[in-house]
């Protein structure tokens, strides 16, 4: 290799991710780079959008590259190779369900305000409103069209807010009419929802699951190569104990885990100033000290979160007191997704040095580019 070859490997193997704890090039999240009259095109393992911790890597690597004289040009690039299944739903590169053990704990809230949130930071979002029995994201964000046909039959959804949305309740015919399905039946909407859904091509699939362990949930992680799964429950005892089982539910399906959301984990009041927990304390922490998983965020009870059934999500509404937390949230799940995606690369790899450890510099003409930019 040249010197500025030499010079770029060695300043790229000073960068650490700083979520798994080793260097980019060990844990070969750069595929290949090339250098053509000054430009060094930098193909990258990443498979997670707009996380706040993949930009920052792509930062170090700019600073890397420009380091050693040569002008940076970033993309994405993950397939096969890395251990990820293109097979089902190939337009699709993250599948991040959401799941509780229970109804009534907040987890089409916690469903809507992360697709809407991880639209805001730009990314292609899909809100897959799989509860049959119970199709409520459509109220948490507002679709105002019907979804259309394509000329081969396939629903297109509509969107609301940038956000790709499809739900059992479009396919009900009023609004209060229950969907009586027996489990076959529920197996027949998902693969429909699965199959015959024109998604597009999407950076995230946000899946807001039934609650408890069913039908659903099985279908999901039985079809589909999931990248997580966040828990949802609040810190009431039973919620809790529900919430368990779920979790183990996906653990037994090699699923991962995200994390755990504590929903109504307090109520702050506005008259006396005085912080309540209605729905007892410490349930969540107990559930990550058990199972060795993150608690991701503790969303407190308030009308922005939609008290009234109708509010916009509240990610969105400027002002409001809530959002900030609820982005910190967002930014958090992006970044656990981008964690586990990394993790996955490290570990098929085998860090333990059976794999041989090759330099991603040379010199030849860059190859097309077709993954996103960074």
């Amino acid at each position: 290799m040249t010197e500025t070859e030499d010079e770029l490997e060695a300043r790229l193997r000073e960068i650490e991710d700083p979520l798994v704890g080793e260097d980019i090039v060990t844990m070969r999240l750069i595929n290949d780079v090339t250098i053509d009259d000054g430009t060094a095109s930098v193909s990258l393992a990443f498979n997670t959008p707009f996380a706040p911790a993949e930009l920052e890597l792509g930062d170090a690597i700019r600073e890397a590259v420009r380091d050693v004289g040569l002008e940076p040009d970033l993309y994405a690039e993950v397939g096969d190779e890395h251990g990820f299944d293109e097979e089902v739903m190939p337009n699709v590169r993250n599948v991040v369900a959401v799941a509780s053990g229970k109804g009534g704990v907040g987890k089409t809230t916690i469903a809507a305000n992360l697709a809407a949130g991880l639209e805001q930071m730009g990314a292609r979002v899909g809100l897959l409103d799989a509860d049959i029995h119970g199709p409520n994201a459509p109220r948490v964000l507002p679709v105002e069209e019907e979804p259309g046909i394509t000329p081969d039959e396939k629903i297109v959804p509509p969107t609301a807010d940038g956000v790709k949305v499809m739900s059992m309740g479009f396919l009900i015919g009023e609004e209060d009419d229950p969907a009586i399905l027996r489990g076959p039946m529920v197996n027949n909407v998902m693969t429909h929802f699965f199959e015959n859904v024109e998604w597009g091509a999407l950076d995230y699939l946000v899946v807001d699951l039934p609650p408890g362990t069913g039908d659903a949930s099985l279908d999901l992680v039985q079809t589909l190569p999931v990248a997580g799964v966040v828990i949802v429950t609040t810190p009431q005892q039973m919620a809790v104990d529900d919430a368990r089982k779920g979790l183990r539910l996906f653990e037994k399906h090699d699923t991962p885990v995200l994390g755990i959301v504590e929903n109504m984990s307090l109520y702050h009041c506005p008259s006396c100033g005085d912080e309540h927990d209605p729905f007892g304390r410490g349930g969540a922490e107990e559930m990550v000290e058990s199972y060795d998983v993150d608690l991701l965020g503790q969303v407190p009870i308030h009308e922005d979160l939609g008290a009234d059934g109708t509010a916009d999500p509240a990610v969105k509404l400027e002002g409001s007191p809530v959002r900030g937390s609820m982005r910190d949230l967002v930014d958090d799940i992006a970044d656990t997704v981008g964690e586990t995606n990394r993790r996955k690369v490290a570990d098929m790899l085998d860090l333990g040095g059976r794999e041989e450890d090759k330099s991603p510099v040379d010199d030849r003409q860059p190859k097309s580019e077709s993954g996103p930019k960074l």
